[in-house]
């Protein structure tokens, strides 16, 4: 699909190079990195680095492996879906409107990821390996699975095995499965939330992930309840008593799957959802932190 004459403008601002022209294109390298769920899954990252006990050192290496990771997958999302963001008309998708040349995502995308490997393998071959299957299970998102029945199969897979990723960097065993179980569901949880602002587009586009094979409504359904039963499993799956924050934050997190699946179409059809999940992600690192004596430690 062409530009428009405004696009074309602000693809030849972006591309002449000098002050102005690098600044737009590192700003909108930030925007096309997806920051949100970048942003989160770092952090979510560094908080269960807290949790296994690892050090400053190896802790940040593992935490700037999970980070490079996260920015090639996004950017390999957003130059994937240049010309279904063009179709549609996403003035919020930088590469769609020309501002930025779709030669500095891809780029971006690569160097990212070739980064990530060495950074992940200091982590330990084993730590690394699965790390490395974590992002690979993304990118088979971005470049396969998302049109497919099984779109929610790399997010299970890839939040299912970053707990393992920081427990065999820390002492070399595998996380509980209690732990592997509550990552999993908040991984699939994601998947169903982040689909629903895009739904309409992506039927429109010929995307037909699950969640756009089972309507908005379902799947706002199905991910407050996975994150619900994520922050569950939390709760009730390490030993010992369950401690009265647990059960604030459990009883949080309940009335907000509520709220999100009580919501009105006009608020289910925006960010919302998206949103509220991420706060559920972040309740979910708050009870991993709470039950961090139940995984293993070096």
């Amino acid at each position: 699909m062409p530009a428009t004459t405004d696009d074309a403008a602000s693809l030849t601002t972006a591309s002449t190079g000098g002050e102005g022209g690098a600044t737009s294109t590192v700003l909108g390298l930030l925007k096309a990195c997806h920051p949100v769920p970048a942003t989160a899954v770092t952090l979510l990252a560094a908080l269960l680095a807290a949790a296994v006990g690892l050090g400053p050192v190896p802790g940040t290496t593992a935490v700037a492996a999970v980070a490079t990771g996260q920015l090639s997958i996004g950017w390999c999302n957003d130059r994937i879906d240049l010309r279904r963001d063009r179709a549609a008309g996403r003035r919020d998708k930088p590469l769609a409107t020309g501002v930025l040349p779709p030669a500095a995502v891809t780029a971006a995308a690569c160097v990212s990821l070739l980064v990530c490997v060495p950074l992940s393998l200091a982590c330990g071959p084993s730590a690394g390996s699965v790390h490395l299957g974590c992002v690979g299970a993304a990118w088979s998102y971005n470049l396969w699975l998302k049109r497919t029945g099984a779109s929610w199969l790399p997010y299970t897979v890839a939040f299912g095995l970053l707990p393992a990723f920081l427990t065999l960097a820390v002492c070399g065993d595998w996380p509980p499965v209690w732990l592997t179980t509550a990552a999993a569901l908040l991984g699939t949880a994601a998947h169903f939330a982040n689909a629903l602002p895009d739904i309409d587009d992506d039927v429109a586009a010929g995307v037909r992930g699950l969640p756009q094979r089972l309507g908005r409504r379902t799947a706002l359904a199905l991910s407050a309840v996975l994150a619900f039963s994520s922050c569950a499993v939390l709760t009730a799956g390490p030993a010992g008593a369950v401690t009265p924050a647990q059960v604030l934050l459990l009883t949080m997190t309940l009335t907000l799957c509520a709220l999100a699946m009580a919501a009105p179409p006009a608020v289910a059809s925006g960010r919302t959802p998206f949103l509220v999940i991420m706060a559920l992600s972040g309740a979910d690192a708050v009870l991993l932190v709470l039950a961090g004596r139940a995984l293993p430690s070096g």
